[in-house]
């Protein structure tokens, strides 16, 4: 399953997209191949980015043919695309790679090493978790947005959290709501434990989510807990 994101390294935006269920392969994989290719020549028109990605998903399927290796993700920073596979050998990746990206005219390199233990992966690749929240908190957005939402609409946002021990929870709403959120429930303990209910005043545009999803996400992880999202009612627009 093949999710993207946004990460900043070094000031940097790098946009990245992830295949999650990658690591199911990981115990016989440990041959990193990656391949760079330079795209800054592309103009935004629809058929060239089309015929990029066309590259890029043949790329992917050629590699993939009876299990020559597995693709991990795609990562694109300063002009370049990246891409990454795990392989259980090492030998005949390049040449794959190069029979598909020569005739392209796109300038390229291709270099593999051992990484057994998938750290690569781990840390470029695969989303931290606040990265997750942050993921799931885009769907929830686009959702609202198909069903005509003003996302500047300043409303009640209430965020859900669960924890291990119900002191960890009190400790919690304790913490938020110094920054300005309300209790409003404990969650239905078939469904989490210890979880509760907190309230608060905002927009869900990008910009305030990525805020607000932040410092309610470290104060969870303060008391060990997991962050279970966000839910709000449907503000129309004018």
């Amino acid at each position: 399953m093949r999710e993207v994101f946004n990460r900043v390294e070094d000031n940097e935006l790098v946009k990245i997209e992830v295949d999650l269920a990658a690591k199911d392969f990981e115990e016989s994989n440990p041959w990193l191949f990656s391949i760079f290719i330079k795209y800054d020549g592309l103009d935004d028109s629809d058929e060239k980015m089309a015929e990029f990605f066309e590259i890029k998903e043949s790329l992917i399927i050629a590699l993939e043919y009876k299990d020559i290796s597995y693709y991990a993700g795609n990562r694109l920073v300063d002009n370049w695309s990246e891409l990454y596979f795990y392989a259980p050998d090492s030998k005949g990746l390049d040449a794959i790679a190069t029979d598909i990206l020569k005739p392209t005219g796109y300038i390229f390199e291709c270099n593999v090493v051992k990484d057994s233990k998938w750290e690569f992966y781990d840390f470029n690749i695969f989303p931290t978790d606040i990265e997750i929240a942050m993921m799931q908190s885009y769907k929830i957005m686009t959702l609202l947005e198909e069903e005509g939402d003003d996302l500047e609409v300043v409303r009640e946002v209430e965020h859900y959290a669960s924890f291990q021990t119900a002191s960890q929870k009190d400790r919690f709403v304790e913490k938020v709501q110094k920054l300005g959120y309300s209790y409003k429930d404990d969650l239905d303990a078939d469904e989490f434990d210890n979880g509760v209910a907190v309230v608060k005043e905002h927009c869900v545009t990008e910009e305030e989510l990525i805020k607000i999803v932040s410092e309610i996400f470290a104060l969870v992880k303060e008391e060990h807990g997991e962050y279970e999202l966000w839910s709000t009612l449907i503000q129309e627009k004018e």
